[in-house]
């Protein structure tokens, strides 16, 4: 994906110097789209926001370009108000203007992406070049000024919408209270940072009628010192597991890992390594498939913003799970009851066991993507070499998000029951967006 967005940039320049006519070929140009979603990627990772906050940048970008690209295209796309919680009418394009809706769906996926949650001008300079660009190749005057102005528009009432989501609220609610009991969470090392986001059940749903519309089942009951117990089968299974694995399922394990900051230490040096969020992977794995399938410039948003839907949805629901159960990590249980030594092949994220994020917003997003791009849609998948590890290869979406499901495990961070769960009920996530959201006519 990376190569394919550097050869696209590289080809852009080259056109910007022999032609100053053909604006609509850049701005139109799907991969331009997925360009710039890797920005904000970027921005995300270099701030080093939590996966479940940077799920809300995604998602409120990729709506404010979807809803420009939609009031371009009437015919082919519905717009998402009334659809989604809250959203009402949003800003119709100007009659008698003519107005470059690729390019106003890019300016209002940056306009988005750094004010719902950064400083505003988190992406000036990448915004600047784009605008630098369009004009070089020949955007005329009047155009770039209706096209600002729509994307400005349409933008204002998207970042109002999000305002009320109930996420300034939760910034000052109370803090996670650690209570060492068994079988409860308790921060892990080597960080032992409080719990991230205890609040998030709060947050408003998009297409759920509620955070606890599909509440899983009760975790396993806690019962280490019974050898007998379906819990102590698991506990077993995953120390077994983390004591013997092989090179695949290190590679599968380091693959889906997506621990957005990780602090690494040896000896008395520490210092910290970013990554991409598991919602920062699922929308890299949207350009690759987008790319892959060759589908124009709406259809490139539309998948991008459904599956940022997905992922949204999914994150509250897993977090209303976590902490209801409050469950410990299996890092925690080891180490007291079995082998002091004992640490995981992954770091240990801060927040409670069950239900899993990350297994929960896969197969969320696998199954909005499938609904996009159809089943048994091969790819490989790239986004992970940036930071030195190989390409995986699948089958399917679905096939990835099983996949994710193991790694979970293979990483020593989450029970396998936990894992196989998470993967249910993302799916019905994702399979609840499929059939609310009516987005491509």
């Amino acid at each position: 994906m990376r190569i394919a967005l550097v050869a696209m940039a590289a080809c852009i320049t080259v056109s910007a110097c022999n032609n100053k006519n053909d604006y609509k070929e850049i701005t139109g140009n799907p991969f331009l789209y997925s360009k710039t979603v890797k920005e904000l990627n970027n921005v995300v990772m270099q701030n080093n926001f939590p996966p479940i906050v940077a799920s809300r940048n995604y998602l409120y970008a990729s709506i404010a370009a979807y809803e420009v690209m939609a009031a371009g295209n009437p015919g082919q796309f519905e717009s998402l108000a009334g659809q989604i919680n809250g959203l009402g009418k949003v800003p119709a394009p100007p009659a008698g203007r003519e107005i470059d809706f690729p390019f106003a769906s890019i300016l209002a996926f940056c306009k988005l992406g750094e004010a719902v949650t950064f400083p505003e001008g988190s992406m000036q300079v990448y915004v600047d070049s784009l605008k630098k660009l369009v004009k070089d190749h020949g955007m005329p005057g009047s155009v770039f000024r209706n096209t600002v102005d729509f994307a400005e528009e349409v933008g204002k009432a998207i970042l109002a919408w999000s305002k009320k989501d109930n996420y300034a609220q939760t910034r000052t609610a109370p803090k996670y209270t650690v209570i060492d009991t068994p079988g409860r969470w308790i921060p892990t090392p080597p960080m032992y940072a409080q719990a991230l986001e205890p609040h998030w059940r709060e947050i408003r749903t998009l297409v759920m009628d509620s955070a606890s519309q599909f509440t899983p089942p009760p975790p396993l009951p806690f019962d280490i010192k019974n050898k007998q117990s379906d819990y102590y089968r698991e506990v077993m299974l995953i120390k077994n597991a983390g004591d013997s694995l092989t090179d695949e399922q290190k590679h599968i394990a380091e693959f889906w890992d997506d621990l957005g900051t990780r602090l690494n230490v040896s000896g008395h040096v520490m210092f910290m390594t970013k990554k991409f969020s598991p919602p920062g992977h699922w929308m890299n794995i949207v350009g690759i498939a987008a790319q892959k399938a060759g589908v124009d410039f709406n259809t490139t948003v539309y998948a991008y913003a459904k599956t940022a839907i997905a992922m949204f949805d999914a994150f509250i629901q897993c977090w209303d799970e976590k902490f209801r159960s409050n469950t410990v990590r299996p890092e925690t249980v080891i180490n007291k009851y079995i082998d002091a030594d004992w640490t995981p092949y992954l770091q240990t994220p801060p927040f409670p066991e069950y239900t899993c994020g990350h297994s929960t917003v896969s197969s969320s997003a696998a199954e909005a993507l499938t609904s996009v791009f159809g089943d048994h849609f091969a790819y490989t998948d790239t986004s992970e070499l940036e930071f030195g590890i190989k390409n995986r290869s699948f089958t399917s979406f679905r096939q990835a998000a099983e996949e994710n499901n193991w790694a979970r495990f293979y990483g020593g961070i989450h029970f396998h029951y936990s894992c196989i769960v998470s993967t249910e009920y993302g799916r019905k996530v994702g399979d609840l967006v499929n059939q609310r959201l009516r987005m491509k006519k």
